[in-house]
């Protein structure tokens, strides 16, 4: 099946909503982004604030920094610090803006205001609703799928605005994917006018790398990534591999410590929009490749990225640095000359040997997630080189590149879903 202009274009609108700034771990950005809203819809500082969530949402907000808040963590705090100082207009950088003084009062919000966090009844992973009250007045904000994707807005009990939607229905509000497939996402890579892209790599080049080196200069979390460059330092042995798994642990030691230098998203994360991306970049100067190369080796990683992403939603027990580096490891296996074969076999290797990682939410450790994923989509990218790849029937493996996506797209979307519920439960137990 050959690429057709509607399917550039398709792919073109695809890394547009994808591809997007973020400013911290996106969702403590995204209850900040509804608070803001919410603030904005009352029209001034609320007396009581309550959080209705999904279980995802609280998993990936309760151990991770919020950015730009004075090294504040949780549901409350980034739901205050998107009241108090929050532009809602800066979609994910909803917080850039945040001075001392606003850090200071939402410090003392949080003292005085009660802040209710409850679970919410619902099917879908990424689902919550702010609710402000101020004396008798009060306004919501209602988000679900995707973390600027509002839905439900009130104020004092009357729609504002409403928009139908279907909790079952993950992709409803994205641009169709059903065109992606790895055939026609090389082909792209190959063909597209790539001032048509430039923009958007550019800019994903330029602020992951940034906040990367952010990592590997400064101290953030356990600094998974610098430590990984100084250990093959010392046994004189930085590879490109190294370097690659040190730049994207790095990039997300900073990220999920309270950096307020802002990412480029991949399928909703800036983890996995580093790790789609760093590696890649790493490569790509270490072999000292044009740059228009190296922007299309970004198209394939990005792309394969969010293929695979698509089946398995925003949120779930299954950690998305892996699709992310299979992701970078099918790029750099497109950059070292690889075939179509070539690539699917790197695909393959990476998700028979790593798809079992799960995500027990954003925190510090995912720099170290994201360093071993690398690290297996690497090894799968030589194997392929030399075309060694696990076999059809060999666990999940099967005997086309599409099949074996989606039986891992199945096994993390329908799985999961308990192993998520267990997951979340031991992570809220305190005993």
């Amino acid at each position: 099946m050959e690429l057709t202009d509607f399917d550039c274009n398709q792919f073109i609108a695809i890394l547009q909503e994808e591809l997007v700034p973020a400013l911290g771990c996106t969702e403590p950005i995204a209850i900040a982004y509804a608070g803001a809203h919410a603030r904005t819809l009352l029209g001034k500082i609320p007396d009581r604030v309550c959080i209705k969530s999904s279980g995802n949402i609280i998993k990936n907000v309760k151990s991770v920094t919020v950015p730009n808040s004075g090294n504040m963590k949780g549901i409350p705090a980034a739901a205050a610090i998107g009241i108090i100082g929050g532009n809602p207009d800066k979609g994910l950088e909803v917080l850039a803006d945040i001075t001392e003084a606003d850090i200071a009062r939402t410090k003392e919000f949080l003292e005085k205001i009660p802040c209710k966090v409850s679970l919410l009844d619902t099917v879908a992973s990424l689902h919550f609703i702010v609710e402000v009250f101020a004396g008798a007045d009060s306004a919501s904000v209602e988000i679900i799928h995707q973390h600027t994707n509002i839905v439900r807005t009130t104020k004092n009990g009357k729609d504002v605005l409403s928009v139908p939607f279907d909790p079952t229905s993950a992709n409803a509000a994205l641009t169709d994917r059903s065109g992606l497939s790895v055939k026609k996402i090389l082909e792209f890579a190959d063909t597209i006018d790539l001032d048509r892209v430039r923009p958007i790599l550019e800019r994903q080049i330029d602020y992951n790398t940034r906040i990367a080196q952010e990592g590997l200069e400064h101290r953030y979390g356990i600094n998974a990534g610098a430590n990984l460059l100084k250990a093959a330092e010392a046994e004189r042995a930085v590879t490109v591999k190294i370097r690659a798994q040190a730049a994207a642990a790095a990039g997300s030691d900073a990220r999920m410590s309270g950096c307020t230098l802002p990412v480029v998203t991949n399928s909703g994360s800036g983890n996995q929009g580093l790790t789609a991306s760093l590696p890649v970049i790493v490569f790509a100067e270490e072999k000292k490749l044009p740059h228009d190369k190296l922007l299309r080796g970004l198209l394939v990683s990005n792309l394969i990225a969010i293929h695979q992403k698509t089946r398995i939603g925003r949120l779930s027990a299954y950690c998305g640095a892996v699709s992310a580096a299979c992701g970078s490891g099918a790029a750099v296996t497109y950059l070292s000359g690889g075939s179509y074969e070539q690539v699917c076999e790197t695909i393959t290797n990476t998700l028979a040997v790593v798809s079992g990682i799960v995500c027990d939410g954003a925190k510090p450790s995912c720099a170290s997630k994201i360093a071993s994923s690398v690290d297996a989509a690497l090894n799968a990218h030589y194997l392929a080189m030399q075309n060694r790849v696990f076999e059809p029937g060999e666990g999940i493996v099967k005997g086309d590149i599409e099949k074996t996506i989606a039986g891992v797209g199945s096994v993390a979307a329908d799985g999961m879903r308990e192993t998520d519920k267990v997951i979340l439960r031991i992570m809220v137990d305190d005993d």
